[in-house]
């Protein structure tokens, strides 16, 4: 995987970011609680969108649905100065209701645009499944976070289902998603791949 200089800087504060909310200090689970504290403060954790954006992104973990994973593969490649326009990115990127509130706050700013890419860039990398993992992060519960990469791989795994029957309609809906990326990224400026 190609990853720029800036997002694999990133990629493990944010890790550490989500793993310090997780629990307290008897180690019990506290990130649903923590979450919704972050998210209250959006307004005055806007002052460090910019200078350390891993720390105002996690208030947004378990927002983002990704519709088109190419597209944030590509958004992975790419360096801080070369974003595109959030708005550009409306079809690759869902946000859930409480997500949108809370961007709506952030995108006044001038550099509202630019977090927004990288947060959800970096819950993109969060919760995208190791290369041996198949399972959609974005199908899990809209207002729960969701289970993420190899860790959640154990539990997501249904050994007793016939997956045959969906072959066929997982097959159209993944050239489906394909066609669209590629769409998406020739818009972009971005050259096709055939």
């Amino acid at each position: 995987m190609s990853m720029s200089a800036f997002f694999r800087a990133l990629r493990t504060s944010y890790q550490a970011e989500i793993d310090d909310l997780a629990s307290d200090s008897e180690g019990k689970d506290v990130l649903r609680q923590r979450l919704l504290e972050k998210r209250g403060q959006i307004a005055f954790l806007s002052q460090m969108m910019e200078s350390a954006p891993e720390m105002v992104a996690v208030a947004f973990h378990g927002g983002f649905h990704f519709e088109l994973p190419a597209v944030m593969e590509q958004l992975l490649t790419l360096e801080s100065d070369e974003f595109p326009d959030w708005d550009s990115l409306a079809d690759a990127v869902q946000l859930t209701p409480w997500a949108k509130d809370m961007a709506a706050v952030l995108l006044k700013d001038p550099q509202g645009d630019w977090f927004m890419t990288v947060a959800a860039t970096l819950e993109y990398l969060y919760q995208r499944p190791s290369p041996h993992h198949q399972d959609h992060p974005a199908d899990n519960e809209q207002d729960e976070p969701a289970e993420h990469g190899a860790r959640a791989s154990s539990r997501n795994l249904d050994h007793g289902h016939d997956f045959d029957a969906d072959d066929d309609h997982a097959h159209k809906n993944d050239q489906e998603h394909d066609e669209a990326s590629a769409d998406w990224l020739e818009d972009q400026g971005f050259d096709r791949k055939e």
